[in-house]
């Protein structure tokens, strides 16, 4: 069956949209069946898998508003060797279109419950707002994955966000859970940082990824070649970080260690 994992934070610029696709790619090279889901109207996701998102015929869009399946909407980003439901401006339209719509939180997950069982993990690229399309995935994820810097504002924004997920869970998905908080472009020779990490680490506990993402050029610029890190430059320290994130979450889920 699978694991349903959104990804979010609703600052930007927090390396959200990189944990996506590398923890993607990742995830398929340890053979995990992968379906990343772009629900950001920026695209990045999309852009940063390979796949052109000014050509495409249907988008999340179309699957939001139920003028598509999955079937019709689905493309492979074959260099990170998982499937994609892509995302372009469109979606930004979507929000409107749905306020007025019965069930509107819902409509992700109605359009995944056809999922097939090839898929072990869907991991959900959330836009950095706590918006209609969030809460749709919030709503049909089994869980939350956060990426954050160690910085003071992430630890206020960190808050707001669980305060998010609570109400959610109260209301609208009973069973969804934090999987766990990751630290990415992570500096260790940066005091605040180390000091806003022990923070996380007594808040979280062992909800808090051991894996740390650090700053890194190759994570930076493989979405301009349309690949995740590991094909990028796979021996780069991001590419192993993320690799590393993967086979924790492997474990996390699993109950065993994979190589």
């Amino acid at each position: 069956m699978s694991r349903i994992i959104a990804i979010t934070n609703q600052k930007g610029g927090v390396g959200k949209t990189t944990t996506a696709v590398n923890l993607a790619a990742s995830l398929s090279s340890l053979g995990r069946g992968v379906l990343l889901i772009d629900l950001d109207p920026q695209g990045n996701a999309t852009t940063g898998s390979g796949v052109d998102k000014q050509g495409l015929a249907k988008t999340v869009y179309h699957l939001l508003l139920g003028s598509a399946d999955i079937a019709a909407v689905r493309v492979r980003a074959e260099a990170g060797g998982f499937d994609l439901l892509p995302a372009n401006r469109d979606l930004a339209g979507a929000e409107v279109e749905l306020v007025e719509e019965r069930q509107r939180e819902f409509r992700l997950k109605a359009a995944l419950g056809r999922l097939d069982a090839r898929y072990d993990y869907v991991l959900v690229d959330c836009p950095p707002a706590l918006n209609l399309l969030t809460v749709n995935a919030l709503t049909c994820a089994d869980s939350v994955i956060i990426p954050m810097q160690c910085e003071y504002f992430a630890i206020e924004g960190l808050a707001d966000l669980v305060n998010t997920i609570k109400k959610i869970k109260a209301r609208l998905n009973p069973a969804l859970v934090i999987d766990g908080v990751v630290r990415v472009m992570f500096d260790n020779r940066n005091t605040l940082a180390q000091h806003v990490s022990d923070q996380l680490k007594g808040h979280f506990g062992a909800k808090v990824f051991d894996t740390l993402v650090p700053r890194n050029v190759r994570l930076a610029e493989a979405p301009s070649h349309g690949l995740a890190a590991l094909q990028y430059d796979r021996t780069s320290r991001g590419a192993q970080a993320y690799l590393q994130m993967a086979r924790e979450l492997v474990e996390k889920q699993e109950g065993k260690t994979h190589g």
